[in-house]
């Protein structure tokens, strides 16, 4: 179903992991956090997060939303 597949999309990028960023969700791989991206929304657009973040993808953004 569609909600399946949303929420593999995030678990496959997000990641929870006490030894990274003390236990705050982070996109696998980076120590991006989904708090920092997310408190960007507001006032950034997507290029802008990741002109800033160039590890990230656009789809890292969504599943920060999904989150």
């Amino acid at each position: 179903s569609g909600a399946t597949s949303n929420l593999k999309n995030y678990e496959e990028r997000i990641i929870r992991d006490s030894g990274i960023c003390g236990g705050e969700p982070v996109y696998k791989g980076t120590r991006v956090t989904l708090r920092t991206v997310l408190a960007s929304l507001p006032e950034d657009s997507a290029a802008d997060i990741l002109a800033d973040f160039p590890s990230l993808k656009a789809e890292d953004i969504q599943a920060a939303l999904e989150y």
